[in-house]
């Protein structure tokens, strides 16, 4: 069997559901992570507030606090963390605007264990990919913007911003593979690992939001170019 060499990572779970909680903090502890988990979106801030976390499995029906704005408070305070999200609902809609906060991505109640899991394995591995790439090359300028792939503030327009984890991680993803066609497919499984339903708008309402930032006129865009029926192409004319 392959070692987890995610072993020892922290997990805050939040979820006020106490049986399946209670289930999943014992199958990642099985797997080696340290997980403290918080029945609702209060003691989830205080936790995110005094501790160091590596990953959030994030409920949204949660008392005091929905997940939503968990989501929200924590990205303004760490923009880089992961962010798994759980839910009843099954709304594109909820999935889409849990993305906008910032949100890595997304499991539909009920799911199973084994799927969580690779979930978990994988967005960690994200985050190892992004701090690598982040190392070699932390800040990047094209045109009249400037990128800091660190911190995730950008410059653009003559306004600072800051980026989310998932702009900053497509982007970036584009950037080192300049010049090369990237299909949504390609950008699902190395940045989002996202289910196919929401596959076009998750992939195209981010490309849109990030030339809107970044290009001087987003109608005719010219460093992030759409090639007709296979994705996306970065330049740096």
């Amino acid at each position: 069997m392959k070692k987890n060499k995610f072993v020892g990572s922290k997990i805050l779970l939040v979820e006020d559901e106490e049986t399946l909680a209670v289930g999943l903090e014992y199958n990642l502890n099985e797997e080696g992570y340290q997980v403290v988990w918080a029945q609702d979106g209060k003691q989830a801030l205080d936790f995110f507030n005094t501790k160091e976390f590596d990953l959030i499995i994030l409920d949204i029906m949660l008392p005091y606090y929905d997940g939503f704005e968990v989501a929200r408070q924590v990205r303004e305070k760490s923009p880089e963390i992961p962010i798994l999200m759980l839910t009843a609902r099954t709304h594109v809609d909820d999935k889409v605007h849990g993305l906008a906060l910032g949100a890595d991505d997304y499991m539909t109640k009920p799911f199973h264990l084994q799927e969580l899991l690779l979930r978990v394995k994988g967005m960690l591995k994200r985050k190892m990919w992004y701090k690598e790439v982040t190392i070699s090359q932390p800040v990047y300028c094209f045109g009249n913007n400037e990128i800091n792939f660190a911190n995730l503030k950008a410059r653009a327009k003559g306004q600072e911003f800051q980026l989310t984890a998932h702009e900053a991680m497509t982007l970036k993803y584009l950037i080192e593979n300049k010049g090369k066609i990237v299909s949504r497919k390609e950008l699902l499984d190395k940045v989002w690992n996202i289910t196919s339903e929401v596959e076009t708008r998750t992939v195209d309402n981010f490309i849109v939001r990030l030339r809107k930032y970044f290009e001087p006129n987003p109608a005719q865009p010219i460093f992030i170019k759409s090639i007709r029926s296979a994705g996306y192409m970065f330049t740096d004319p």
